[in-house]
């Protein structure tokens, strides 16, 4: 009796010791693009300084579509190896990471500038890369944006009506966009936020170039009818071809030399240089175009 008790108790003891060792699951490793998620665990030197390591943590990091950490280790591999036959990647696939951080043209254009300047590093520091055509085509694309930016923000400060802080801005586009697809949508709302500041000869001007310009635009007609609407008159450069030349004056009647604080309209349609010269501006000089004017939360 006393030895079938004990064995019954042992038997027990080491049931109960078995049930409460608890199960190993085999967990597979998480695979992106075939990078070992591993890489983002240790502290020792090849974590740290290896470009294979740094790069496909980068990767990683990109491919879970957290686009500031992807930065971040694209960024420290460039301090470590920026002589490395992937630098050029590394930097392309920074502007790459900015784009995607970017919400959109009614949000901080921060993101976009910081993609365009990666995009020009591509093309400054590694011509001739297998990047730099890709690079080239994500510029364009930037300053797309970056029009569409101008043109947003302009309308919204219309909108509030604050004219010059409307009007610096379309004047930012056909100064630094004018072969943009928002080009004539920024005159036309330039003509407008000058009319409504009381400058009706600078409307007149800017709706002239549009018709001249842009005869196909979508805001062609309610240019015409604005332009009949503040006078009425053609512009003197359309009447040119129609009046008889006018006497000199006297040699006793100089001339006043014309105003510096009114552009002409024969220096607004008349380009400065060649279309075929026509350079976009760069990241560094388009910096000021966003925050000279104080009126918004940004701009």
């Amino acid at each position: 009796m006393t030895l079938a008790f004990g064995l019954c108790v042992a038997v027990f003891s080491v049931t109960t010791a078995c049930s409460s060792t608890p199960k190993i699951q085999d967990t597979p490793k998480k695979i992106l693009s075939g990078t070992d998620e591993q890489i983002f665990l240790g502290d020792g030197i090849k974590k740290n300084y290896d470009p294979n390591v740094i790069m496909k943590r980068g990767e990683a990091f990109f491919e879970k579509e957290e686009y500031a950490e992807a930065v971040v280790e694209y960024n420290h591999f460039l301090d470590l190896h920026r002589t490395h036959v992937l630098a050029s990647y590394a930097v392309f696939r920074i502007g790459e990471s900015q784009l995607k951080l970017t919400k959109g043209i009614q949000r901080d254009p921060t993101p976009i500038q910081k993609a365009l300047e990666a995009f020009e590093r591509v093309r400054k520091d590694f011509p001739g890369s297998r990047y730099d055509g890709p690079a080239l085509q994500r510029i364009q694309d930037c300053h797309d944006l970056l029009a569409q930016t101008h043109l947003f923000v302009g309308e919204f400060y219309y909108r509030r009506g604050s004219y010059l802080a409307a009007a610096h801005r379309f004047e930012q586009i056909i100064k630094l966009y004018p072969d943009k697809s928002v080009s004539p949508d920024a005159l036309y709302f330039l003509a407008l936020s000058y009319h409504d500041l009381g400058a009706d000869d600078w409307a007149s001007d800017k709706l002239t170039l549009l018709a001249e310009k842009y005869p196909d635009s979508a805001h062609s007609s309610k240019a015409k009818s604005l332009l009949a609407k503040i006078g009425g008159a053609q512009p003197p450069i359309l009447l040119a071809e129609h009046v008889e030349p006018a006497s000199p004056a006297p040699a006793t009647q100089p001339t006043a030399p014309p105003s510096g604080d009114q552009p002409s309209l024969a220096s607004a349609l008349v380009p400065s240089a060649p279309v075929t010269s026509f350079r976009l501006p760069s990241a560094a000089a388009l910096s000021q175009s966003f925050v000279s004017c104080r009126l918004g939360a940004w701009c």
